[in-house]
């Protein structure tokens, strides 16, 4: 059996603020006895936040750790562990083999045999991070496999509370009409007769952290429904890649540019899909199904939103963005996701726009409440290698005091089909007024590889 080559692995720690180290090596596996986990798995593994170190060392490595015990950091190896030999090693550890991890002071060093640069009997000289982009979100990671009540928890230490709880008021009172206020916070005791699981009980969860009264949850989700003006795009490329893209226009930059979040939604140890939203709003807008399709929704104002989605969302009509993140959770591929969001009852009109991972897996889906107006696909043969959708039916002329579709166009054209990838796709998003000052975060994403799904929060001066 030959043996492997050396592999890159990556580290991601949780917190910042270090004072000691953590040093790994494999677990010990028994002659002829299977290693837990059974080797490579499917999917992708579970990153961890909110810092990096990147390693090919083929022996220990070292991390620095916070000095509470209570607080140690959680890591996890990505891609595959290098081989482990030399230097008094075990031998190299079967694909799939555990990690052990020894941690110690900043006063008394690290254990014998740790990598070199760790100085036994002082305190460690830890390599310079690595540059975090500013505009990078909070990255987290949500457990589906925690109650709805609790999933959330991990996630809402990182924000300040008081914050919270003053921004969901600002919100509420700004947004909805008052005669909402009446239906909804009387009825919301009894949540989970009008709410599916998991939205109620994350719902309920959130509140009760934040000392809010539930009905105040349920009016932030509704807020957040009624106001998403946006831009989506999706393009091929001369291989047949598709790359989807979008803007995520709101009001509120404020208070939204400072809770706007990345997560992974994680089941049996990998990211079941991942999804960019704002920490209490439980739905999504923008979403990955790793290595099977991309959605976006832009809003479809047809008038007498607030009294149309109130009265579907009472007859159990599915809100928008909480048919995403089911449809994300539940569609094994791209045609079920398409008929998914294009036949299920919602509250509001709304655009889906869905990518796949073959050539021509591309469609938006113009919804009334009831089902489709329009399915608009990909078609590069004819020359429809892109789809530009904004919050106007595609069939219609944007109005002159809110075009951002022509601009959006005209950056594709100049970009070219043999040019588009996520970074040109990015370049295209940050084109004035596509960019504006309402935008509060660019998604870029390709379901074909997962692990490029970037958002950036965005701030035109």
């Amino acid at each position: 059996m030959g043996s492997r080559k050396p592999t890159h692995t990556r580290v991601v720690l949780v917190r910042e603020g270090f004072s000691g180290w953590i040093v790994a090596r494999p677990a010990a596996v028994q002659k002829g006895q299977a290693p837990p986990g059974g080797g490579e798995r499917k999917g992708q593994p579970v990153p961890e936040v909110q810092s990096e170190a990147v390693s090919t060392a083929p022996l220990r490595i070292g991390l620095p750790f916070p000095s509470s015990s209570s607080s140690l950091p959680r890591i996890a190896f990505l891609r595959g562990a290098p081989p482990w030999s030399g230097d008094g090693g075990a031998g190299e550890p079967p694909p799939g083999a555990p990690w052990l991890f020894s941690c110690c002071s900043a006063a008394t060093g690290p254990p014998p045999g740790s990598p070199p640069g760790l100085s036994q009997g002082g305190s460690p000289s830890p390599p310079p991070p690595l540059a975090r982009d500013p505009a990078a979100p909070f990255l987290a990671n949500v457990s589906l496999e925690r109650p709805p009540e609790r999933r959330w928890e991990p996630v809402l230490r990182h924000f300040d509370a008081a914050f919270l709880r003053e921004a969901c008021g600002r919100i509420i009172d700004e947004v909805i009409p008052k005669w909402v206020h009446a239906i909804i916070r009387p009825i919301a005791k009894e949540l989970e007769s009008f709410a599916p699981q998991p939205f109620a009980g994350e719902i309920r969860g959130i509140c009760d952290a934040l000392g809010l009264d539930v009905g105040d949850g349920v009016l932030l989700n509704l807020a957040y429904e009624s106001t998403a003006f946006c831009t989506s795009i999706l393009a091929q490329d001369k291989n047949g890649h598709i790359y989807h893209g979008r803007n995520m226009d709101y009001a509120f930059g404020d208070i939204l540019r400072q809770i706007t979040i990345e997560v992974n939604f994680v089941k049996n140890g990998q990211v079941k899909y991942r999804g960019t939203t704002f920490f209490g709003y439980v739905g999504l807008w923008t979403g990955q199904s790793p290595y099977k399709f991309t959605i976006s929704g832009d809003e479809r104002d047809q008038g007498n939103w607030w009294e149309n989605a109130v009265a579907a969302f009472l007859r159990h009509s599915s809100p928008v963005s909480w048919l995403t993140r089911t449809v994300l959770s539940e569609a094994e591929d791209f045609e079920a996701a398409v008929h998914m969001l294009s036949k299920t009852p919602i509250i509001a009109d709304v655009y889906y726009i869905v990518g796949g991972v073959t050539p021509k897996e591309g469609v938006v889906i113009t919804r009334k409440r009831s089902g489709p107006v329009d399915i608009w696909p990909l078609d590069p043969s004819s020359g429809g290698w892109y789809r530009v959708e904004t919050n106007y039916d595609h069939w219609t002329t944007p109005p002159p005091f809110d075009d951002r579709r022509t601009p959006a166009i005209k950056a594709l054209n100049a970009t070219g089909q043999e040019n588009i990838n996520l970074k040109s796709l990015y370049k295209v998003l940050s084109v004035q007024p596509v960019l504006n000052k309402d935008t509060i975060y660019t998604t870029v994403m390709s379901a074909a590889a997962p692990d490029q799904y970037m958002t950036r929060v965005r701030t035109l001066e």
